[in-house]
């Protein structure tokens, strides 16, 4: 047997003996492989009237990324093509039912589904199934992808190396849809370095800011009926949909590529936080130093220790002589699934409640990284963009995670990310003294650039609900810099935690030196026990963010109007988006 079959398949074996260990330490309640079954072969639930006969329909498991949303029967259809898709949401409107696409499911917040909301009167449409049809436009310049949406973003990537084409920076994960990663902006870290020059057909934002052109299912007024219509990047309706949240069906996008780049990935797991981080202004290997010299960066600092796991990606047209060249993702095989280590304090923390382990499971994880990089000689590795931007696999533990940026002036970064690391140090400080552990998961930071819509043409539409949208009354924030802090789902005090963090970047990060965003994916919208609960923070202050310095053809309202006016059965709701666009 071939090292590379071994090393795709001993990670499943351990994920799947791993998950067994979890599940019984509370990690992964109810976790099982996804299964499928046919409608008829369930007693419970009613079926769905008069659904289109020549889509068969079945009841299948729902699972987030963390774990934490969990429902085992839900009405599901794969769509052949896009046709089906609008003869299902036709049906849906006549029939008194919401539908709503089902990609790989990479994702924290209820976007999709509420566990409390139940599944009554709704149809879930698996995306992933047919519609990953993709087809490469080299005559173009800048060229273009056009694909369907329920395609991979691994698969979209591969198709476009194999035409000597990439982005600038993509999110980790592979297992992420397209259309999950437009809705929810989904972006990699990436600015530009000192002297590089922005290429046609690349941008330092979100996927979203490379779209040109989108179709989507929108109300037709005159025929009242949903159809098919495609919106152009100049259409002011698009902004709406570039960044939807989940308010709308894209089914195909068309997006810009540019000549594939080599970067070199190189980790370092020798530079104190204390230095990485430091105040403004300071001399040494800081953010942003790292900035300057390459623009690419990711830092995850596991708590209780001295040093972050860095990673530092460089264009290198060619291989550096200390480099080991990779030509497949997915990379450090030792994050791949959990060791027995690992596991056992997890069981401890969670499963026993014994949360004066946290400070050996975050030291016990950053040895795993150390010793793992060396042994397979990762630290440092070179090859085709995709190969080492992507680098989480399915089978990595599954956690839970606030999400924000924090948008700001480039000059600003080590100012942002000093004034984070001081406030978390401290509020973990106050905990552990009261013997409290509420964040056992790193604390994970990058930085990209905006969603600057001159980066694809002019007369361009910017995304109107991104987090990356620019202010154009701050045009000197040209930044974001993300924060994500992770923690093992059911830990303690966590909910509580990350409102006090979240309240005080709120304050923190405001006025004119920065502002703030939530990361639509993942966790934000605090009560001291719950995410996405605080009334005031997703009726009030989320809105408000996306007002603040924006023009009224193209802030909240207007995007909440345009999804209103594209869905006005609101279809493709969900009980937190009633609640977010009301």
């Amino acid at each position: 047997m071939s090292e590379k079959s071994l090393d795709e398949r001993s990670p499943r074996r351990a994920f799947l003996s791993d998950m067994a260990k979890l599940a019984a330490a509370g990690v992964v309640v109810g976790w099982t492989p996804i299964y499928q079954v046919a409608a008829h072969a369930q007693t419970t639930g009613a079926t769905p009237p008069n659904f289109p006969a020549d889509l068969p329909l079945y009841k299948q498991a729902f699972q987030n990324w963390s774990g934490e949303i969990v429902l085992q029967d839900v009405w599901t259809a794969a769509p052949r093509s896009a046709a089906d898709v609008l003869n299902v949401v036709n049906w849906a409107r006549a029939n008194g039912y919401k539908v709503r696409p089902r990609g790989h499911m990479h994702n924290w917040s209820p976007l999709t589904l509420d566990p409390a909301a139940g599944t009554a009167n709704l149809v879930l449409l698996d995306t992933t199934q047919s519609l990953t049809a993709v087809s490469v436009d080299t005559s173009s310049s800048p060229a273009r992808v056009t694909a369907q949406t329920g395609v991979s973003l691994e698969s979209l990537l591969a198709t476009l190396e194999t035409s000597n084409l990439g982005l600038v920076a993509v999110p980790a994960p592979g297992d992420i849809t397209l259309g999950g990663a437009l809705a929810i902006d989904a972006h990699g870290t990436a600015v530009p370095a000192a002297g590089e020059t922005r290429q046609p057909g690349q941008t330092y934002g979100s996927l979203s800011n490379l779209v040109v052109s989108l179709t989507a299912v929108v109300f037709d007024s005159g025929s009242q009926q949903y159809v098919l219509r495609t919106f152009q990047r100049s259409d002011p309706d698009i902004g709406a949909l570039l960044a939807h949240v989940g308010r709308a069906f894209v089914v195909e996008a068309t997006l810009v590529a540019a000549p594939n780049q080599r970067l070199r990935c190189q980790s370092y797991t020798n530079i104190p936080a204390t230095e990485l981080f430091a105040p403004a202004g300071s001399s040494g290997r800081t953010v942003a130093s790292f900035l300057d010299q390459t623009g690419r960066m990711e830092a995850i600092w596991f708590p209780f220790t001295a040093n972050p796991w860095l990673k530092v990606w460089t264009v290198a047209p060619n291989k550096p002589l200390l480099s080991r060249a990779v030509t497949q993702p997915y990379n450090y095989p030792f994050s791949d699934s959990i060791p027995k280590q690992l596991s056992d304090l997890i069981q401890g923390i969670i499963g026993g409640g014994d949360g004066s382990l946290t400070p050996l499971f975050g030291q016990t994880q950053f040895a795993v990284t150390t010793a793992g990089l060396a042994l397979t000689l990762s630290a440092d590795i070179w090859g085709w963009s995709r190969t080492v931007q992507q680098y989480i696999r399915p089978t990595t533990l599954r956690v839970t995670a606030n999400g924000y940026a924090v948008l700001t002036r480039r000059a600003d970064v080590q100012r942002a990310i000093n004034e984070f690391v001081q406030f978390y140090q401290n509020r973990v400080s106050a905990y552990q003294a009261q013997g409290l552990y509420p964040m056992n998961g790193p604390v994970e930071i990058r930085v990209t650039g905006l969603d600057q819509p001159g980066d694809i043409g002019a007369g361009t539409v910017a995304p109107t609900l991104s987090a990356l949208k620019p202010r154009p009354d701050h045009a000197e924030w040209d930044v974001a810099v993300w924060f994500d802090i992770l923690s093992l789902p059911g830990t303690p005090s966590a909910d509580r935690f990350y409102r006090e963090i979240e309240q005080w970047m709120l304050s923190n990060y405001s006025g004119s030196y920065a502002t703030l965003r939530p990361e639509w994916s993942k966790g934000w919208g605090y009560t001291d026990t719950a995410a996405w609960q605080d009334a005031t923070m997703i009726g009030t202050t989320v809105p408000g963010l996306y007002r603040d310095g924006q023009p009224a053809s193209s802030n909240w309202d207007t995007a909440r109007a345009t999804l209103d006016r594209l869905d006005p059965s609101r279809i493709f709701s969900s009980p937190l988006l009633d609640k977010l666009l009301p």
